[in-house]
């Protein structure tokens, strides 16, 4: 496994993924975003016509579920059975179920067990893990741990500039949803013993990604 790992939790609209990915890069460390493979998992059941709120059919696509996302940072892929689905992760029709597989218990732990599988097949020195409870459940015992956060206002309008074609009313109330739905699950809006809360609402990417890079370099030899 990797000497150091940085766990990073957040709600949707945090920054946590392109913050952790950027930091990575300049680390030269590898990156694993875990929500990917939630969304990959959806994408998948949605591909084969699995109803995605039957929580038994969804756990029985775990069998067959050939993942693979690649973790350097300057080569980001996620695939399923070989097909390239990068960009299929993030169509709305993927979004608007992804909870509804992230909620089965059954889920979680095999894809918790998946994510621990990369970090210690990972070669380089370090990785920065992002995504719901990586913090608590992941990888409670990195070296490194962050809850990245910002305020509602703030995920919102990062979140609408991301995603252009869509109101920002329709942004609002899918933040809304997803973090209602998936708090049901993991508490990822509170930071647990241990771990460094960066609030990022007044901070632009740059100062964000140099205030993560302070708290790994406090924090590792």
């Amino acid at each position: 496994m990797s000497d150091i790992i940085v766990a990073v939790d957040g709600p949707a609209g945090s920054g946590k993924s392109s913050v952790s990915k950027e930091a990575a890069l300049r680390l030269g460390w590898a990156y694993l975003d875990t929500g990917a493979a939630y969304r990959a998992l959806a994408w998948h059941c949605l591909d084969e016509g699995v109803d995605t709120e039957d929580a038994d059919a969804v756990v029985a696509r775990l069998a067959d579920f050939d993942y693979s996302i690649g973790m350097d940072p300057q080569h980001y892929f996620v695939r399923v059975g070989g097909e390239e689905i990068t960009r299929d992760i993030r169509e709305p029709r993927v979004s608007a179920v992804v909870s509804h597989i992230a909620r089965v218990p059954e889920v979680r732990v095999g894809l918790n067990d998946l994510f621990r599988r990369l970090m210690a097949e990972n070669p380089k020195d370090g990785v920065i893990v992002e995504g719901r409870d990586i913090t608590t459940v992941v990888a409670p015992d990195a070296p490194v741990r962050v809850l990245l956060t910002a305020s509602a206002e703030a995920r919102m309008a990062r979140r609408s500039a991301e995603l252009s074609a869509v109101s920002a009313e329709a942004t609002a109330q899918q933040l809304a949803s997803r973090d209602a739905q998936d708090s049901r699950v993991v508490d990822f809006m509170n930071a647990a013993e241990g771990v460094t809360t960066l609030d990022s609402t007044d901070l632009d990417f740059e100062q964000t990604v140099l205030a993560l890079l302070d708290i790994v370099h406090a924090r590792t030899p």
